[in-house]
């Protein structure tokens, strides 16, 4: 019982491909790569969370809505 040989992978990835098809697989795999990326960005703290600076000369107003 030592580690696994290259046909001992070979054969596990056949089958593994063969119950979920490539198609799902990639489907996995690019679901996976999207929620690493955006567990990398979380943790970076972008500046998405921050609200834009306003260009020069504007004034900043809220508006409100008549009912």
């Amino acid at each position: 019982m030592g580690s696994f040989s290259i046909w001992h992978w070979l054969i596990v990835l056949v089958i593994v491909m063969l119950v979920f098809g490539t198609k799902k697989l990639g489907n996995m795999g690019s679901d996976i790569g999207k929620a690493v990326k955006g567990f990398k960005d979380g943790v970076k703290g972008t500046d998405e969370d921050k609200p834009a600076a306003p260009a020069p000369g504007t004034i900043d107003v809220d508006t409100k809505e008549k009912k």
